[in-house]
């Protein structure tokens, strides 16, 4: 099955929230300030028991960001985020059985790699767009920059480390397609409920991505 291209999904804003989210009504209102300041996507990752109530309440009260899953680790964990909503799939892993569930879907999905070996076993399922998780402690973009240089057809989406600061440095790699990060997000601002400051971080990140001189 040809799932539709990731790259695609997130073209107008690469940037890939990543949202743990520990109450339903914050994750709508999270959702609707990050929709507000620019970004259209937003992956909310199971690692809280309300993370597939969230994804249901956002896919149904804020249908106009495309939510998804992250941190999904097994088959059943797919099947069970589609079913509450899920409009795209993340996985911070990659093995044959996990990736072939998420392709199965027929969703956009990303598996997650660090090395050339794991990228190979995605390429030999026809998947050519990947994580590279946790992207600073593997090296970030220079890991990144090594690997493009001989996986050419494969494109990235680094998560973990990422900032409004070395956003630049990933972006002047034309393999990289977005990035995926929490600063606009940070807990504090969610505790304190204050949605309009989470817009305001999602328009400056937004804005900063539009003004660099983006390869890809």
């Amino acid at each position: 099955m040809l799932n539709p291209s990731f790259a695609a999904l997130v073209k107008n804003s690469p940037i890939l929230p990543v949202l743990h989210m520990e109450s339903v009504e914050d994750a709508v209102n999270v959702s609707r300030a990050l929709y507000k300041g620019g970004i259209t996507c937003a992956e909310i990752v199971l690692r809280s028991p309300v993370a597939l109530d969230c994804i249901k309440a956002v896919s149904e009260q804020v249908p106009e960001m495309t939510v998804g899953v992250g941190t999904l680790t097994t088959p059943q964990q797919v099947t069970d985020s589609v079913a509450a909503g899920a409009q795209f799939l993340v996985s911070p892993s990659f093995t044959k059985t996990l990736a072939t569930a998420m392709l199965e879907t027929g969703l956009p999905m990303l598996p997650g790699v660090v090395s050339p070996s794991e990228i190979t076993q995605a390429l030999e399922l026809g998947i050519t767009e990947v994580k590279f998780f946790p992207a600073a402690q593997y090296g970030g973009a220079k890991t990144i920059k090594a690997l493009s240089s001989v996986f050419s057809q494969v494109k990235f989406c680094p998560t973990g480390g990422v900032s409004l600061d070395n956003m630049a440095e990933y972006f002047s790699n034309k393999s990289i397609f977005a990035v995926g990060g929490s600063w606009m997000v940070p807990k504090d601002l969610i505790a304190k409920k204050d949605w309009a400051a989470i817009t305001l971080l999602s328009k400056q990140a937004i804005d900063a991505i539009n003004n660099l001189d983006r390869c890809a």
